[in-house]
This record gives C-alpha cells, structure tokens and sequence, in this order.
C-alpha cells in the first residue's frame, strides 16, 4: 500500500514539474512577443496577428496553454493538500523554517496570487478578444494590437496590480525553477547549481521585464 501511494506522490510531482517547465517556457515566449512592444509598434503588432490569427495558435496551442495553467494549479493545490496531511501524520511539532526556505512554504499563497491575476488577465484580455473575433465578428485590423496594449496600461490601478502579480510569480519561480528540475530527476552536485543559477536569473529578469513593460507604456502615455 505504501508503495502505491509512494509511487502516485512520485507521479504527481512529475506532472506537476512538467506543467511547469511547459509554462516557464510560454512565458519566455510570451516576454520576448510583449518586450518588442517597447521598441517597435510594427514588429510587435506584426506578430500579434500572426498569433491571433494563426489557426494552429489558436486552435490548438491556445488550449493546450488553458489546460496547461490549470492542471498545473489544480495539482499544486493537490500537492499541498497531500503534503500537509503528510506532515501532520507524521509530526507532531513541524519547524518548517528550520527545513525549508520561505519561498518553499509559500507557494500555495504565491500561487493563489497568481490565480487570482491569471483570473483578471482572462477578464481583461482574453474575453475581450474571444468577443471581438467570434461574438461581433469584426473585421481583423493588423495594426489594433498595440493600441490594445497601450490602452490597457494608461491606468495607473491596472499597471499596480500587474506589477505586484509579477513580484509574485518572482517569488514564486525562485522555488518552483529548481524544484521543477529536481522532480524530473535532474539532481547532480556538477550541473544543479548551474540550473539554481539559471533560475534565479529567470525568476527575477522575466518578472522584472514583465513590470518595465507595464511601467514604460503607463509612463510614455503620462
């Protein structure tokens, strides 16, 4: 019996760091797309109709990424539930400071955070678009998109919110980087540090990347 459920905690963790290393990825993608808005209104509005109208992005990546995000949250609140019943049936005193770093037991309200900030950029992005091209079927203007975007950070309430999200998803990727790896079976005294390094640097440049970008276009519009 222990190895059964030994084996479906090994399994959940593994899906688990592979929902993860499939969303860090999108969200490099996703940076180096928004980033470009920074520099040049064409090139940004040129590949956001390329991917909003491409078939294959839509039809198909798009929802891979939609069940992608909430597998990967759905699990990690399983996780944490299965983690905590652990722990509680098998100590009676838990120094979770001693074992552990802060970012390690706070993913579940680092996490919550970003859930609650994927929930807003649904509402605020991705409704809207789903109605703009199949609820009133208006006809498809290449050049909308950096408008959009601009539009989107003339408000300081927005550009707030945002910003803290990503402070979050930070916090939240200095942990779950190198926890992804270790759940895959990447544990090596000569490679781990180099992947905790690589981490760290991904979970503070993307945030912060991220923020700038919000911060540029909320200041250019001043």
């Amino acid at each position: 019996m222990s190895k059964l459920v030994f084996s479906g905690s090994i399994g959940r963790k593994f899906a688990m760091a592979l929902s993860a290393l499939f969303l860090i990825i999108f969200l490099l993608q996703h940076f180096s797309i928004n980033f470009t808005s920074v520099f040049s209104e064409k090139v940004f509005n040129e590949i956001s109709h390329f991917m909003g109208t491409n078939p294959v992005v839509q039809f198909a990546l798009q929802p891979v990424l939609i069940f992608g995000v909430l597998f990967h949250f759905i699990m990690g609140f399983v996780l944490e539930i299965k983690n905590k019943s652990a722990r509680e049936g098998n100590y009676a005193v838990n120094n979770g400071a001693a074992n552990s770093t802060w970012m390690s037991r706070n993913m579940i309200w680092s996490g919550l955070f970003i859930l609650f900030f994927m929930g807003f950029h649904f509402y605020d992005f991705w409704i809207p678009e789903m109605n703009y091209k199949y609820i009133e079927f208006k006809p498809e203007d290449p050049n909308r998109y950096y408008t959009e975007v601009v539009h989107m950070f003339e408000n300081p309430v927005r550009v707030a919110i945002y910003s803290l999200s990503f402070v979050f998803l930070s916090l939240h990727l200095l942990h779950g980087f190198k926890s992804a790896f270790q759940s895959l079976g990447a544990r090596s005294k000569s490679y781990t540090p180099t992947i905790q390094k690589i981490g760290q640097i991904y979970a503070i440049l993307i945030p912060a990347g991220f923020i700038f970008i919000a911060i540029y276009h909320y200041v250019n519009n001043l």
